[in-house]
């Protein structure tokens, strides 16, 4: 009796935790998004616009025109942020060379990403985040490289939030570092993209996130005419590109197939976006793109990064690859006129609660395991301490098989928690947390036999 009425008490104080870690909100990050600025993005915007054209193989050498001038004034803005970063801000245009390929690149051509990095402070935390849009643009013809092609929310909104984001988080100090990068060649073939994606795998980038953004600035859809400026979707891979036939055999036996590092990535983002940004919910959409479409988070997948990407939930192509005209009354064509800049300021805060909460975040649990040797109707969760301090405790999650969302959390301080509820029943997943509620990404548990 005593052991029952114990175990009650235990189980009650665990939820008297959980409602106190669930509601923790750290009072820096929310002053971040108070700095994040409708007017500052929709001037961004129309600075992007005036270069004419942005694709992939227009002008380089224009001062004013084309891509090549696109690429040097984001350098520049990025240079106007390093002065206030006190040295840990750096950037640079990352050129490479592009063969021709038959298709949309007619002859061998150079294409720069332009990257600022926001050095981590602690030296032992090799983490690094990356967050892009892409800065090309196009009209209806892909390989049209002279008409005007305003690219104003595909994906000026995207290089937007980009720019934003790296002006109010190089002003503070994170231990990991986090990568703010505008590639090019994205309508042409996700080369920008590639060429990153391919650079990080070879030089061992310890990559846990990547966050693409594109398309983030329009709330109004062509067709049905519906428009919604509270909700974003936030794409993810279902089956990781590089599983290996082991890790094949065990998401078979664990039913994971709803939990891919990128898929546990895009819960990451629901919850916190639904914690810090007010009138914005995520919608989880579980597919790696749009039907049959792709975008620069696409080479991060291929190459076994853990990457997402954010897209607003009503597209508009009326406005999207489409030669300036106007035909039956309708005006074509992707100018700053047609966007929801207070849309594009609430995806670009739920860029930013996420960043700024893993890139504080203790490095996620190890050897996080379930334990399966006897059966049992509740279930017993172990792991090991990630290898630097700073975690203050851990997060258990759970959910029921059915749910797309973690609908429990418990949380300890010990390296292992028993809680009755039958893992025949729930998911569930670990992550580290700190006394701020900055946590890492949740971790999925694998049979302890």
């Amino acid at each position: 009796m005593k052991k029952a009425i114990f175990y009650s008490i235990f189980i009650f104080l665990s939820f008297t935790q959980i409602s106190i870690s669930q509601v923790v909100e750290d009072p820096v990050i929310k002053k971040m998004i108070t700095e994040i600025k409708t007017e500052n993005l929709e001037a961004t915007i129309h600075k992007l616009v005036s270069f004419g054209t942005r694709h992939t193989l227009s002008d380089t050498k224009s001062k004013t025109q084309g891509i090549g001038a696109a690429q040097q004034w984001v350098k520049s803005q990025f240079d106007k942020f390093a002065l206030e970063s006190n040295g840990r801000l750096t950037s640079t245009i990352d050129y490479f060379e592009v063969k021709a390929d038959g298709k949309r690149i007619p002859k061998d051509s150079q294409l720069g990403n332009v990257m600022a990095t926001l050095k981590g402070t602690d030296p032992n935390d090799n983490r690094i985040f990356i967050i892009s849009g892409h800065l090309d643009s196009r009209v209806s013809d892909v390989m049209n490289v002279k008409s005007n092609a305003p690219g104003a929310n595909d994906d000026g909104s995207g290089v937007a939030a980009v720019i934003e984001l790296a002006k109010v988080m190089s002003k503070r100090s994170f231990p990991s570092t986090i990568i703010f990068v505008a590639v090019t060649g994205e309508e042409q073939g996700l080369y920008g993209a590639r060429h990153l994606a391919e650079l990080a795998k070879e030089s061992k980038w310890n990559i846990i996130a990547m966050l693409n953004n594109d398309m983030i600035g329009n709330s109004l859809s062509s067709g049905t005419n519906l428009r919604d400026n509270t909700q974003v979707r936030i794409f993810s891979e279902t089956i990781p590109f590089l599983e290996t036939e082991d890790e094949a055999k065990m998401r078979k036996a664990t039913s994971r197939d709803n939990d891919s590092p990128s898929r546990l990535l895009a819960r990451y983002i629901k919850t916190v976006t639904e914690q810090y940004v007010d009138q914005l919910k995520v919608k989880l959409v579980y597919r790696n793109d749009r039907f049959l479409r792709g975008g620069d988070h696409t080479p991060f997948s291929q190459n076994g990064f853990t990457a997402v990407r954010f897209c607003e939930m009503n597209e508009n192509f009326d406005h999207q690859h489409q030669d300036l005209r106007t035909e039956n009354n309708i005006k074509y064509g992707d100018l700053p006129e047609f966007m929801d800049f207070e849309y594009l300021r609430k995806n670009t805060c739920s860029n930013l609660a996420t960043l700024a909460n893993l890139a504080w975040s203790p490095k996620a649990p190890t050897n996080v395991g379930i334990e399966v040797k006897e059966l049992s109707n509740s279930s017993t969760l172990k792991w090991s301490s990630p290898e630097t301090k700073g975690q203050y405790g851990y997060q258990v999650l759970m959910r029921e098989t059915s749910s797309s969302h973690w609908e429990k959390t418990f949380f300890v301080k010990d390296t292992q928690l028993e809680i009755p509820y039958s893992k025949d029943n729930y998911f569930f997943a670990v992550q580290a947390v700190d006394a701020l509620g900055h946590s890492s990404l949740p971790v999925f548990p694998i049979p302890i036999r």
